[in-house]
């Protein structure tokens, strides 16, 4: 067995969830999360197979996020794994309906922060063991860091 590390590619103003899952039918199921929580909202998801064809399977709403999402499960080549790449929406508004997801069974990050996906390759092919999602603490928020922090939740409007 090898260990990989792979970093994923996205835009800097686009958001992702990552996950494992185990069926076709997840690609179908994935596109009407997007759709039903947040309307009008950019997306490309790309869904690896890992048995019959094994193919890349695909959809979302706009052409280079879908391309986004595919180009990088490709580099990762595990089996029964998703990308969502988002614009127009944060993973909050979405998360809880990809989890509810039937044929989901994990999710290694939602996030915008640089992504590192630790990998385990053997002569059967590759697994997602975890992420490395953003950078190491640096320390302990401050009184400063507290009032930003809620300002920020308020200017987003996630808090009143």
């Amino acid at each position: 067995m090898e260990l990989l590390l792979e970093q994923l590619q996205f835009p800097s103003d686009a958001n992702i969830i990552l996950g494992q899952s185990h069926f076709i039918k997840t690609l179908e199921d994935l596109y009407e999360v997007m759709v039903n929580s947040v309307p009008g909202a950019k997306f490309g998801i790309a869904f690896s197979e890992a048995s019959g064809p094994c193919l890349i399977r695909k959809d979302g709403t706009d052409n280079d996020l879908i391309e986004c999402a595919v180009e990088n499960l490709l580099r990762l080549k595990a089996g029964h794994c998703f990308l969502i790449v988002m614009r127009g929406a944060f993973p909050i508004n979405v998360l809880n309906s990809v989890k509810d997801c039937r044929e989901v069974t994990h999710v290694f990050c939602a996030t915008a922060n640089p992504v590192q996906v630790v990998l385990a390759a053997s002569e059967q092919g590759r697994g997602i063991l975890g992420v490395i999602d953003g950078s190491s603490p640096k320390g302990i928020e401050l009184d400063t860091d507290i009032t930003q922090r809620k300002k920020f939740l308020r200017d987003i409007g996630y808090k009143r």
